[in-house]
C-alpha cells in the first residue's frame, strides 16, 4: 500500500515538472488553421493550400527557404486568408544560418500587413508598407553606434507614410527591440509575437528552454482587421539561409466590450531615435567647419609667434654670454 501511495505520488509529481516546464508553451486558445503554416506542407510546385510564395523561396518537405545562402536575393511567403481575428498569438519556428562566422546577413521579417506578395527592400518586402512588422536582423555590419549588438528583433507600425531606413537599422521608426542570438543554433528557435487588447509582446524561445522569454511589450498599438500575415527576407552582399518550418496562428479571447477597428495602423510610443557618427558629421558643416578652419589658423598663427620670441630671446642671451 505504502508502495502504491509512492509511486502515485512520484507520477504526480513528475506531472507537475513537466506541466511547469512547459506551462508557457501550452495555450487554451483556439488554432486557426487558416492561418497556419505546418508540415507536412500542402501543394507543390508553384503553388501551396493557403500560402503564396514569391521570389527565391523554396518549399521542402522540412522548411520553406526564403533565401539560399547566396548574395542579392529576395523571398517571401504570404497566407491568402485576410486576418479578421481581433486578438491572436502567433508562433513561428524558423531557423537562420550559413557558412559566414563574422559577416552575415541581412535577415528575416514576420509581417501583419494589408499588401502581400511585393518584393522590395524591407528585408524582402515593398517600403512604405501599412501594418505591423517584426525584424529579426543578423546584418553584422551595421551602419553606426548603436546599444545593442546584431542579431536584433525590433518591432515597427507604419500607416503607409513611414520608409524604413536601412541606414540607421530602423532605430528611427522602431517601437522596441531586443538582442537575439538566434543565428546558426543547432537546435529550434521560436518567435512568438501576441497582439491583446492594443498590447503588443514578443517573446523569444531560442535557446531551447521550451518556454517563452519576452523581448519587449508595447501598448497603445493598434492593428485593424483584415490584413495578413507573410514572412519575407533578403541577402545583399552578405548572406544566409532563412527558413521558415511553420507558423501557427492562435485566437485570443477578447475583452469584454472590445469594437472591431478598421482604421489606419498605429502606436503611440516610439523608441528614441539613435545618432550615428555619419549623423554627428553632417551636422558639422557650412559655418562651423568653416569656423574651425579659421580657429585652426589663427591656433597656428599664435603657435609661430611664441615661437619665433623664444628663439629670438634664446639668441641673445647667447649672444650677452660671449661678447
Amino acid at each position: 500500500m505504502a508502495a502504491h501511495m509512492y509511486s502515485t505520488s512520484l507520477a504526480v509529481a513528475c506531472c507537475c515538472l513537466i506541466f511547469g516546464v512547459f506551462a508557457e508553451w501550452n495555450t487554451n486558445d483556439y488554432l486557426r488553421r487558416e492561418h497556419t503554416l505546418v508540415k507536412p506542407y500542402q501543394g507543390s510546385g508553384s503553388s501551396m493550400s493557403l500560402w503564396d510564395f514569391v521570389g527565391s523561396t523554396l518549399v521542402t518537405n522540412n522548411y520553406v527557404r526564403l533565401t539560399p545562402d547566396h548574395q542579392s536575393r529576395q523571398g517571401a511567403i504570404w497566407n491568402t486568408q485576410a486576418c479578421n481575428t481581433r486578438n491572436w498569438e502567433l508562433h513561428v519556428q524558423f531557423a537562420v544560418h550559413g557558412s559566414g562566422t563574422t559577416l552575415f546577413g541581412d535577415g528575416l521579417a514576420i509581417w501583419y500587413a494589408k499588401e502581400k506578395n511585393r518584393l522590395g527592400g524591407v528585408f524582402g518586402n515593398a517600403d512604405f508598407f501599412s501594418g505591423l512588422a517584426i525584424f529579426l536582423d543578423t546584418y553584422s555590419n551595421h551602419n553606426g553606434p548603436h546599444n545593442h549588438e546584431h542579431p536584433y528583433i525590433s518591432a515597427m507600425v507604419n500607416n503607409g507614410s513611414m520608409s524604413y531606413d536601412h541606414d540607421r537599422d530602423g532605430t528611427h521608426t522602431q517601437l522596441a527591440g531586443c538582442e537575439a542570438k538566434f543565428r546558426n543554433k543547432d537546435h529550434s528557435t521560436y518567435l512568438a509575437i501576441r497582439y491583446h487588447d492594443n498590447i503588443l509582446k514578443v517573446s523569444m524561445d531560442i535557446d531551447n528552454k521550451n518556454g517563452w522569454k519576452e523581448c519587449f511589450e508595447v501598448r497603445g498599438i493598434k492593428l485593424p482587421l483584415g490584413y495578413y500575415f507573410g514572412a519575407s527576407a533578403a541577402t545583399g552582399q552578405l548572406a544566409d539561409n532563412h527558413d521558415i518550418i511553420s507558423m501557427k496562428l492562435y485566437e485570443l479571447d477578447a475583452p469584454e466590450g472590445q469594437l472591431d477597428y478598421w482604421g489606419l495602423p498605429s502606436a503611440e510610443v516610439f523608441d528614441a531615435p539613435r545618432d550615428r557618427v555619419e549623423d554627428v558629421r553632417s551636422s558639422m558643416s557650412g559655418w562651423k567647419i568653416f569656423l574651425i578652419i579659421i580657429l585652426a589658423i589663427i591656433g597656428l598663427g599664435v603657435c609661430g609667434v611664441v615661437g619665433y620670441l623664444i628663439f629670438n630671446k634664446n639668441n641673445d642671451y647667447t649672444r650677452k654670454r660671449f661678447y
